[in-house]
Formats: structure tokens, sequence, C-alpha cells
């Protein structure tokens, strides 16, 4: 499917099946209540596993969270890239997307071209990998749409770029925490 057919179902409340740098997955628009909800209803996944927002650049990234310049200096160098930032929210999303008790959301920029043209067009995004929960993640569309079939409308054609998923660190405890081993060490 095209980029512009991604688009129409993000901002219709769907579920995109997405290409990223790490392993195939599933986007919703984050502030879509319903949306998030069809995304932990398709994968069977609970709701307490807060999602991470996935965005274009360091500006989107700035509309989502605060962070301070040393958290900044840490990350920078690693995005577009396979590294996830755990940081103080700046904006109240979806129920489970960031973890609203603790305050946080968990972000990357993903180091693909055709996602971050999608992000560029849709703004950022809410994503998991594409996998029902508890089994190994698709690697390309075709396993995803062999996963899920038509309970995910559009699929961008395409595959992951690595297969490891994302280096998972929460910076906003001193000091950081890894909290998901990946391919970057911190």
């Amino acid at each position: 499917m095209s980029l512009d057919a991604a688009l129409v179902a993000l901002r219709t409340g769907q579920v995109v099946g997405v290409p990223t740098d790490t392993v195939y997955g599933l986007a919703v628009d984050p502030a879509n209540e319903e949306a998030v909800r069809s995304l932990f209803r398709i994968k069977g996944r609970g709701s307490h596993l807060p999602l991470a927002v996935l965005a274009a650049s360091l500006d989107q990234v700035d509309g989502l969270v605060d962070w301070t310049e040393a958290q900044r200096r840490l990350v920078e160098p690693h995005w577009p890239g396979p590294l996830t930032a755990v940081l103080s929210a700046r904006a109240s999303l979806a129920g489970g997307v960031g973890d609203h008790d603790r305050g946080t959301l968990a972000v990357r920029v993903p180091d693909h071209d055709l996602l971050r043209r999608l992000l560029a067009g849709s703004g950022p995004l809410a994503v998991t990998s594409a996998n029902p929960s508890g089994s190994a993640p698709a690697l390309d569309s075709v396993q995803a749409r062999a996963m899920f079939g038509g309970r995910v409308p559009v699929y961008l054609e395409g595959e992951r770029q690595g297969g490891e998923a994302s280096t998972v660190v929460d910076l906003t405890r001193v000091p950081p925490v890894v909290l998901r081993d990946g391919p970057i060490s911190v």
C-alpha cells in the first residue's frame, strides 16, 4: 500500500503495519483512544504494557517530552536509530501510551526513511512490534499480514532493516536504567 493510504487509515483511527529499522511494527495515532484500544485488542496485549511513540525528528520529540540538555546529549548521537528513551511526558496521550502514573513516555526516532516520511505526514505514532503478544515479531509485511490478515487494513510494504528490538533506557532515573538490552550500549 502507499503512504497516502496509510495516512488516511491513521487519520480514521485504524491500525497500520509499518516497516521499521528494528522489527516490523503496528502503528496508530497515539491521541486516539479507540485506535489504541484496537491495537491492544489486535495484539492481545495487556494495557499495563505501555506503548512507545516513534517520531520523525527531534522537533517532533520536543512536542512530546520535557527533557534536559544532558538527556538530549545522551540520545542525539543514537538518533535516528534503535534507542528508545523514556523521558518525562509533556503531552497527555491516550491511555496505554506511555506510563500515565509516572508521567513518562518512551520515544524514538527510527532510522528508516519510509517510516520517517510517514511520521512526517502523520505526526508521531504509537508503535509496537507486529506480533500476537508473546510471539516472535514479524520481520516484514508478508509475515505481519500472515499473522493479522484483515484485522490490520493497511500494510506498508517493506521489511525491517535490523531485526533486533531497540535498546530501551529510562532517562528519568538517576543513574539511567536500561530496561531492555538491544543494539545500542548505553
